[in-house]
């Protein structure tokens, strides 16, 4: 897509070693950051598996009629009964977790966790026969890595965004964080579309990198260096795009020492994290939750991710292993936020490009798809329960728009509104965020309280 410079400009992200402000325009309102208190304090956090997580043995039924189904398509993909996790929803349904998922299930159980069933990109609803001739809303460039990702992170899915639903999201609730210049957004996995807002400019922290810039200390020459660079950013040159970078590197500067004076006052957490990549960047969130009050921050939202979930070939291998990652992390999180005694003001959801075909390829794996199951933690969750439609698992029904590709029954607008609502974005203001929400029937899927 050609950007005019000024939208180039507009969306570069400076990163700054651990931590990156992509320039923090002046916030809304003119509340006290002082006044920060628990009870007031929401947290979003999105952990989005890339490569397009079959979610078909994430969490499969379990009754004879429907895991019959499941397995005559799956074939050699097929998990057997006997070794799925077993949970019930509130109305008996039974449904297995993969084995690999214990803390999942674990969760679930203790209605810590909710599944929201075959969510997908839509511009409206749509039936398998509008697909079938191409007379609905058709997503654009379905099935691509690349296209479906984004649609997922913008939530716009018939034409180009240059904004992520997460940036928009930051955008309407800015004025609660008072006059901070911290960052409401922050990436721990890097930067992506999903945090770009019109105002919003989003912030980067690597898990166990020092903050700011290395090889300064406090010795004369040091610090000599340090306002000479200082000098140096101030400076007028006249070029634009350079003007620009300036600016990202002294928000940068400034926000790595506010977060550095946070920190260092902080007590170690007593919650173990897995020493895995998921397990660290979450492990960097729960710090930033806890030094919430130093930054005065009444908002935050963080974005993390696993990868690898592109299984063409060896499926049960990979996303196993991909599996054992994702469970323990997302328990050992969740651990943390009671230990900081915020469990029921931070909401951590999964989001991934889409699921992958029921009927398994030639090479051990799956292909790309469309509708699929997604997780939501956290002590405000009504979890224990399945939210939306299950695909009848039925090859050629009213769900499949071929191979198993899952028309999607909830749209990924209902499912970020229903996060957006209860993180402080009113009805009024949901079109700001998601400009085809008004397409659907409802905009709160009802999974959190």
């Amino acid at each position: 897509m050609n950007s005019s410079r000024r939208e180039f400009i507009r969306r570069v992200t400076f990163s700054l070693s651990s931590l990156a402000a992509a320039g923090n325009f002046a916030r809304f309102g003119m509340l006290n950051a002082a006044a920060t208190q628990s009870g007031s304090y929401r947290a979003l956090v999105c952990v989005f598996l890339y490569g397009g997580n079959d979610s078909n043995n994430l969490i499969v039924p379990m009754d004879s009629a429907s895991y019959n189904a499941y397995s005559g398509i799956r074939k050699n993909l097929a998990l057997a009964q006997s070794a799925l996790l077993p949970v019930a929803t509130k109305s008996n349904a039974p449904y297995g977790f993969h084995a690999l998922l214990p803390e999942v299930q674990t969760l679930f159980g203790n209605k810590q966790l909710a599944v929201v069933a075959n969510v997908g990109s839509l511009v409206a609803p749509i039936t398998r026969a509008q697909y079938v001739a191409n007379q609905g809303m058709i997503p654009q460039n379905l099935f691509s890595h690349l296209d479906q990702q984004t649609q997922w992170q913008t939530s716009v899915a018939n034409q180009m965004s240059t904004t992520g639903w997460g940036g928009r999201v930051a955008d309407q609730v800015a004025h609660l964080n008072g006059s901070t210049t911290f960052p409401t957004l922050v990436y721990v996995t890097g930067n992506s579309i999903f945090g770009s807002g019109a105002q919003t400019r989003a912030g980067a922290v690597t898990p166990g990198a020092a903050l700011g810039l290395t090889g300064y200390g406090t010795d004369a020459a040091s610090v000599a260096r340090s306002n000479a660079l200082q000098q140096l950013l101030t400076l007028d040159n006249g070029v634009t795009l350079i003007q620009q970078a300036s600016s990202f590197m002294t928000d940068g500067l400034r926000d790595s020492a506010t977060l550095n004076k946070a920190l260092s006052g902080a007590a170690a957490l007593k919650t173990v994290f897995p020493s895995t990549s998921l397990g660290g960047q979450l492990q960097e969130v729960a710090k930033l939750i806890q030094v919430r009050q130093a930054l005065g921050m009444n908002r935050q939202i963080f974005f993390c991710s696993l990868g690898s979930f592109d299984t063409h070939t060896n499926q049960l291998n990979d996303q196993g292993t991909l599996f054992s990652q994702l469970s323990p992390a997302l328990a050992a999180f969740l651990a943390a936020t009671q230990e900081l005694g915020v469990d029921q003001q931070v909401t951590t959801f999964t989001e991934s490009d889409f699921s992958r075909t029921t009927m398994p390829n030639s090479t051990g794996g799956t292909d790309h798809a469309w509708g699929s199951h997604q997780l939501v933690m956290g002590g405000a969750v009504q979890g224990g329960d399945l939210y939306g439609k299950f695909p009848s698992m039925v090859l050629g029904s009213g769900d499949d728009a071929g191979e198993g590709r899952w028309i999607p029954t909830t749209s990924v607008d209902q499912y970020g509104a229903t996060l957006a609502q209860w993180f402080g974005v009113s009805a009024s203001q949901l079109s700001n965020v998601f400009p085809n929400i008004g397409n659907f029937p409802s905009n709160n899927l009802g999974f959190l309280g």
